[in-house]
């Protein structure tokens, strides 16, 4: 649902996928502070104004990621990491208000970020930029009457996937690169309506979509090279939703989100979908984002209800909960990669009185800071 702090439900504005603007932080700076939390300052020196809300890596030495920037004039940020340091970038998406919503990156000269602009909110236009080793540029996105994009995937120079929603008619929104064009693909839509938020994809003949009905359930997608098609997805509580997915295999692959108000983690096993028991996800909050670089090294990150961080591991065998800084007022983290055992960012954002600061934390092998 990514109705935190960072995101906004996209239902408050009469369509369905996450958004990201300047008045959701007013969620956060009512949000209370644990009594007797230090605030203690993130280790890594990088803290634009704003909100980074996915980041990718294709190695210890090149990361991009991306969010917004600004208050009453919302501007797309794209920030890279070269190896020793954090630089926002300049990119081309400069309407009054545009968002970033997702990035994927394939190698040190291609990389991809979706995610839309508008002159109002009633009227969107989706948005893709690509990377080509020397700037960003933006791409032609198939026409889609008020489109967001939300989530995007890459295997190769020829095989991308981004997903999001139509906004204006409730259906949800697929496109493909092929190498050459994005064309939109034709994508299985609930009867009230859905929005597709997170998507990963293995191979040309395998990807996953991930995101919600308009009802109050979990929507999941599977492409088999063909269609794409909906699958049984688990529904713990009556209101449930997924954010992001990640896969590395095709029996391994993991789905975020809240399920009743608490965080929900659900996982393919090659044959079904299943729902994740484990006493680190009985605390209210939220996972907003997923990645696993192995079957025995996955992230999970996100918020608690009292305006903290949220990190959870996996080792192979169970979901453990992480220490995590939690700078500023309230903060939280929206998007997570990991490229080892060794090496994983996390990005979100935090409060200091009323401004909004980007958040980014690193995972070294035994800290996050």
């Amino acid at each position: 649902m990514r109705n935190g702090g960072a995101r906004l439900n996209r239902a408050v504005l009469s369509v369905a996928s996450p958004l990201v603007i300047a008045a959701t932080t007013a969620w956060m700076a009512a949000a209370p502070a644990a009594a007797g939390t230090a605030r203690a300052a993130p280790a890594v020196s990088f803290a634009p104004g704003g909100v980074l809300i996915d980041v990718a890596a294709a190695s210890a030495r090149n990361a991009w990621a991306v969010g917004r920037i600004g208050t009453t004039s919302v501007k797309t940020l794209i920030a890279h990491w070269n190896g020793a340091q954090w630089k926002v970038v300049q990119n081309p998406a400069t309407a009054r208000h545009a968002w970033l919503d997702s990035v994927a990156v394939i190698s040190a000269r291609n990389a991809w970020a979706v995610g839309f602009s508008a002159r109002n909110f009633a009227a969107t236009r989706t948005v893709i930029l690509h990377w080509n080793g020397m700037a960003w540029k933006r791409m032609h996105a198939p026409s889609a009457a008020g489109g967001f994009l939300a989530g995007v995937a890459a295997t190769s120079g020829r095989n991308a996937w981004a997903v999001g929603d139509t906004a204006r008619f409730r259906k949800t929104l697929i496109v493909h690169w092929n190498g050459t064009a994005w064309t939109r693909v034709p994508a299985p839509t609930p009867e009230r309506g859905g929005v597709l938020i997170g998507v990963a994809a293995m191979s040309r003949s395998n990807a996953w979509a991930v995101g919600r009905t308009f009802h109050g359930k979990t929507l999941i997608l599977h492409w088999n090279g063909t269609t794409w098609k909906r699958v049984p997805s688990p529904n713990p509580a009556s209101s449930s939703a997924l954010e992001r997915v990640t896969a590395t295999s095709a029996r391994n692959a993991w789905a975020v989100g809240a399920a009743g108000g608490k965080p929900l983690i659900v996982h393919w096993n090659g044959t079904t979908w299943n729902a994740v028991h484990s006493a680190s996800l009985t605390g209210d909050g939220e996972l907003v984002g997923v990645t696993a670089a192995s079957a025995r090294n996955a992230w999970a990150v996100g918020r608690t209800s009292g305006g903290k961080t949220l990190i959870l591991h996996w080792n192979g065998t169970t979901w453990n909960r992480v220490a995590s800084p939690s700078p500023g007022g309230a903060a939280e983290l929206i998007g997570v990669t990991a490229t080892s055992p060794r090496n994983a960012w996390a990005v979100g954002t935090n409060l200091f009185g009323r401004t909004a600061k980007a958040l980014v934390l690193r995972w070294n092998g035994t800290v996050w800071k």
